[in-house]
């Protein structure tokens, strides 16, 4: 029995000095947490200053040759080696020929018509010399100057109705039309450059069998290029043909001038957009390369541009009161890649210049520059 008082005994002042132990280990414990400390930002303002603001429409494509020429054969024959290589890259003056196909057998045709036609009109001499005398000396002299190596000429002018009758009966003007017809085809067995330019492509090379329909290439002019974009049709009506247009290639790196030189009368259905043309000069640009435009649509008046990330999703910026954020409604008129062309801001109004990260209204800030006299616990 006295074990058992002494056992239960002990067992209570355990507890109670645990109790009191664990009491002061815990009033006596420190709080390491600092208290946490408010954060005032630092901004960039601006102040508001309403004025006439131009609406710049940015736009983009590759160029394309003013001239450009594709090259098809009208006639049948072996490719020949010309003065130069049919190769892409290879320059032309105008004049020089592009492309020479083999005509000798054609050629052999049309000197053989011409020989006819030349002994058709000196059978018909005595008849002429007996019942036109006074129309003899004409037709001597066209004989005289007729050369079987040169394009065959313009028959003497016909002044009566007796000689247009007897030249005509004779088959004269039947037989000289279809000479012509020879010739102009035999003059297509030669393609030469209609200006200065380069070979952008080249289908076939010499010695090919060219065939009647067949595409040997594409021939450009250097130097003249236009650029083909798509205008939103809101701004259509503030482009004009001769309009100018800053142009800059995509690293910004160069910046060319051009001007609009036609315009499209079609809206697209599906993009509602409308296409302009801007010819620009410059021995540097390429076919196919990229440039950016900006056209000057318009001048917004009482307005103020900043940065799209500034503009919130409900139409609103930020302003700056007593170190404090408030927002307030503003009215968009015009988006660009990088800005945005706003209504309806007071004139000296503080407004926020850079974006703020986590910002809300009521928010403390500190503008940059200023110091802060503000205590925040």
């Amino acid at each position: 029995m006295r074990k058992v008082l002494i056992s239960t005994i002990t067992g209570v002042l355990v507890i109670v000095v645990s109790v009191f132990l664990a009491k002061y280990i815990i009033n006596s414990k420190e709080n390491r947490r600092p208290r946490a400390k408010k954060v005032v930002k630092t901004i960039f303002v601006d102040t508001v200053k309403n004025g006439d603001v131009a609406i710049k429409v940015p736009a983009n494509g590759n160029l394309i040759a003013k001239n450009r020429v594709e090259l098809y054969a009208e006639v049948q024959g072996v490719f020949r080696t010309g003065s130069r290589l049919f190769k892409t890259g290879q320059e032309y003056k105008t004049g020089q020929t592009l492309i020479r196909i083999d005509a000798s057998e054609y050629y052999a045709t049309v000197q053989s018509a011409k020989s006819e036609f030349y002994n058709l009109i000196t059978s018909i001499m005595p008849d002429i010399q007996l019942d036109y005398p006074e129309h003899f000396s004409k037709w001597k002299e066209y004989l005289t100057n007729f050369d079987l190596e040169k394009a065959t000429p313009r028959l003497p002018e016909v002044n009566s109705e007796q000689e247009k009758y007897f030249i005509t009966g004779r088959g004269i003007y039947s037989s000289y039309y279809n000479i012509k017809n020879l010739e102009q085809r035999l003059s297509k067995y030669t393609i030469s450059a209609p200006f200065d330019g380069v070979l952008t492509e080249t289908l076939v090379t010499e010695g090919t069998l060219v065939r009647t329909g067949q595409k040997l290439g594409e021939y450009i002019k250097i130097g003249v290029y236009e650029l083909e974009v798509a205008i939103n049709k809101t701004y259509a009506d503030f482009l004009r043909v001769g309009k100018q247009v800053a142009l800059t290639n995509l690293d910004k790196s160069k910046n060319y001038m051009g001007k609009v030189v036609r315009i499209n009368g079609r809206v697209d259905q599906a993009s509602q957009t409308v296409t302009a043309f801007i010819e620009v000069v410059g021995d540097e640009l390429k076919e196919g390369q990229y440039l950016e435009a900006e056209l000057n649509a318009r001048s917004e008046a009482n307005a103020f541009e900043v940065d799209r990330s500034l503009l919130t999703d409900d139409n609103q910026i930020y302003v700056v009161r007593d170190s404090v954020l408030d927002a307030i409604d503003v009215d968009p008129i015009h988006f660009s890649n990088k800005t945005v062309v706003l209504k309806n801001i007071p004139d000296g109004e503080t407004i926020v210049s850079k974006p703020v990260a986590g910002a809300y209204t009521g928010m403390l800030v500190k503008v940059s520059g200023q110091k802060n006299n503000q205590t925040v616990k």
